[in-house]
């Protein structure tokens, strides 16, 4: 009953809804007692905000709660002043850096993001990072740094240094997908699509896509949840998709999988995946394509073949060292290569997922980036295979930071999510998102106007290539590959300072692992290398 009623007028617009009938009782007793003049005009003008609320398109907050909404912006405009008690001391309890966070509104909206007073952290704290610059700094002509990824391949791809990274229709609504697609288009950054494969939604504008594939195979599976190769090819032949990306784990919740429940499987979701209106959606835990480190590379090329040549790789977030170990060696035994992997950090988000899972299941990205490119590195494969990296990555300094570390070029998703105006409300798995960002629900997915926020998605690559310029100039560099791991310095817990180059192993050297002694190695390969197989992902152990 009650969710009846909230279905017809809902609880968000009772501010609203109280104020209408403020107005109606405030001219009833005006126009009949000659009283309440005051109370007239206050509900007149608060039915006026009202109305104005839901008509702008700016912020989707006031669409889905007029006049209410406007608290949190009144506590916005006086955070100078309530910053100790607000964002200072909540900072470490928040799943987010706030001034992230204000980082991302500001690019997003195209406001200045400079800032008097200098730096708001303590360089003096332990594991504080700086980059190091150069006198004479360089002089780039663009920020559209790009790199070529699948060169080797019928249809390489020019790829930006920072994309979207995977998030499924579905999980974002169909109004966030366009508006993310539609500034993907303008800025000419690519968007992934995330497990839900391709939608409507994501053709509509037309923005470049990377097409992730996963266990549930949706958009290119049988009935019975098998991979249908014809069907993987008419998608994947679309001019549109320019990448095809093999899902092997996310940061999030590595080795979990998930279930889409069968009330949230709407006509549009069904279509889009493949799968029965109504019915329970699983994603298996691992896939049913390939069972060894051989098959899982064979694989790879059957599905670089079926999509024309597009480049082909696969995603994951480290776990067990002996099965990455067992992929690179089946890349040297089969001589099949992907053109790419992207590196899944632990501390990456989702919509859902179990508690242990988010706080201790997977490699956090630094560790899981360096280990994938020191290994290839090792094995001679680092210059056939590109690196991607994902694992809350919002700044050109993160950005910047995670090439010096290996990574080609970098994927957001919460950056972009902020950029559309999600404020991190954490209703993700209840349809309840204030912000129409995470839901099916028709009307409050109404509240997020796509050509304002596609704007801001736009607006938010753009800004930040822009800091990315700037860093790269000051570092006296010419591309952001450029910087390496001597030019950030990190004081460590002893108070020392120095650079990652110094704290981190960054650079096995070339090919070692097929020339040199295991002994002389770092002890992950002179542990878990022997042990690793090409034609299985268990480890022999003796």
């Amino acid at each position: 009953m009650l969710h009846t009623l909230n279905s017809i007028f809902p609880v968000r617009y009772t501010a609203m809804g109280l104020c209408v009938f403020g107005l109606l009782l405030s001219t009833f007793s005006l126009l009949a007692l000659g009283a309440g003049l005051g109370a007239f005009v206050l509900f007149g003008l608060l039915v006026g905000v009202g109305v104005y609320d839901l008509r702008q398109s700016k912020r989707s907050i006031l669409r889905n709660y007029p006049i209410i909404g406007h608290m949190r912006f009144m506590l916005e405009f006086v955070r100078p002043e309530i910053r100790q008690y607000f964002i200072e001391s909540d900072n470490e309890a928040t799943p987010f850096s706030r001034a992230q966070r204000s980082l991302v509104y500001q690019r997003a909206k195209g406001e200045p993001d400079k800032r008097p007073f200098g730096t708001q952290l303590d360089v003096h704290a332990e594991g504080y990072e700086w980059m190091n610059h150069s006198v004479a700094p360089t002089k780039l002509a663009s920020h559209d740094f790009r790199i070529t990824i699948g060169a080797d391949t019928a249809q390489p791809y020019s790829a930006s240094v920072f994309n979207i990274s995977a998030m499924s229709f579905g999980a974002l609504s169909a109004n966030a997908i366009l508006a993310l697609n539609a500034g993907a288009k303008r800025g000419g950054f690519a968007h992934d699509t995330g497990e839900g494969s391709i939608s409507t939604h994501h053709r509509v504008h037309g923005g470049d896509l990377i097409w992730e594939v996963a266990s549930g195979y949706f958009g290119c599976r049988n009935e019975d949840g098998s991979f249908n190769p014809d069907k993987f090819a008419a998608n994947a032949r679309d001019p549109q998709v320019k990448m095809i990306e093999l899902k092997l784990s996310q940061g999030a919740k590595p080795g979990h999988g998930g279930m889409l429940p069968g009330p949230k499987v709407t006509p549009e979701i069904a279509e889009a995946r493949g799968i029965p209106v109504g019915v329970d959606c699983i994603s298996p835990a691992s896939h049913s394509a390939f069972s060894t480190p051989v098959e899982m590379m064979q694989f790879i090329a059957k599905l670089r073949t079926l999509s024309g040549g597009k480049p082909t790789g696969f995603k994951l977030c480290i776990g067990h060292p002996w099965e990455w170990f067992a992929m690179v060696k089946a890349m040297l035994e089969t001589g099949i290569t992907p053109d790419f992997i992207v590196v899944d950090g632990a501390e990456g988000g989702t919509g859902a997922a179990p508690l242990e899972f988010t706080d201790h299941v997977g490699s956090p990205l630094q560790e899981g980036l360096l280990l994938v490119h020191n290994t290839l590195r090792g094995a001679g494969l680092r210059e056939r295979v590109k690196v991607g990296c994902a694992g809350k990555v919002v700044s050109a300094f993160d950005i910047a930071r995670l090439m010096a570390l290996g990574a080609d070029w970098c994927n957001s998703a919460r950056g972009f999510m902020f950029a559309l105006g999600c404020i991190q409300a954490q209703h993700c798995h209840t349809g309840h998102c204030p912000t129409g960002v995470t839901t099916q629900d028709p009307l409050r997915q109404q509240s997020l106007v796509v050509p304002d926020k596609a704007e801001r998605v736009y607006n938010f690559h753009q800004q930040t290539l822009h800091a990315l310029q700037e860093l790269i100039q000051a570092a006296g560099v010419n591309h952001p590959s450029g910087i390496t791991a001597h030019h950030i310095v990190r004081r460590s817990t002893d108070h020392k300072v120095k650079s990652l180059a110094q704290l981190i192993l960054t650079q096995l050297p070339n090919r070692a692992l097929i020339d040199s002694e295991l002994s002389s190695l770092p002890l992950i390969y002179r542990h878990s290398w022997p042990r690793a197989s090409a034609h299985s992902f268990a480890a022999e152990f003796t």
